[in-house]
């Protein structure tokens, strides 16, 4: 991340709008159960909100620095840091009773590989487990603040064809467009709800 991005992601104000806006819309109707799979959890003020939810959460983050700095800052807590690449997770088939990811798709750096994510997580989850999540959708404003990261934006439409054919049903993805007040910029916001399709993912 460049460093406006690492101050954003790591600011209460951030912490304050996931725990109170976004996370919500989608976790109002999920159940989450024993064990929750947390994909990218970055400075971790998601998975503050998410620890509440389910009984242990494992949260896998491929930058060692921000992993170390999780792990350090929830020892003894029902968190465990894994470092790791979601793209080929390290864990058994059916591991996870949930799973999540906020914010995180757009860093991955092709859509081969987010589709590789995307079956990964279904993998990994039980027949039936929930997988939650959103992410930024594409913008001037959101590219600019993307200035020398990653930024690969997935396409709303496209969203639920590519979690059914990484393993889901029952998908449920919303795009939402808002303007800050006093900006002229429109940014976006993709939501969505899937489950581990019974059968197993192709």
């Amino acid at each position: 991340m460049n460093e406006a991005h690492e101050e954003l992601c790591s600011s209460a104000e951030w912490g304050e709008y996931l725990a109170t806006e976004l996370l919500p819309r989608v976790m109002v109707s999920a159940e989450l159960g024993d064990h929750l799979l947390e994909v990218g959890p970055g400075f971790g003020l998601a998975t503050d909100v998410l620890r509440t939810k389910a009984n242990r959460v494992t949260a896998v983050e491929a930058d060692e620095g921000y992993a170390r700095r999780l792990a350090e800052r929830l020892e003894g807590t029902n968190v465990d840091v894994v470092v790791g690449d979601a793209t080929d997770l390290r864990f058994e088939d059916s591991s996870f009773t949930s799973a999540a990811s906020f914010t995180m798709l757009h860093h991955v750096p092709s859509a081969e590989l987010q589709d590789a994510l995307l079956a990964e997580v279904a993998r990994v989850l039980r027949p039936g487990g929930v997988f939650v999540g959103s992410d930024s959708l594409d913008s001037p404003g959101f590219r600019s603040f993307h200035e020398g990261d990653i930024c690969n934006p997935v396409v709303a439409a496209e969203l639920c064809g590519r979690l059914e054919a990484a393993g889901f049903d029952d998908v449920r993805v919303t795009a939402e467009w808002s303007s800050p007040a006093g900006e002229d910029e429109v940014f976006g916001t993709v939501f969505f709800v899937a489950r581990r399709q019974e059968a197993e993912p192709r």
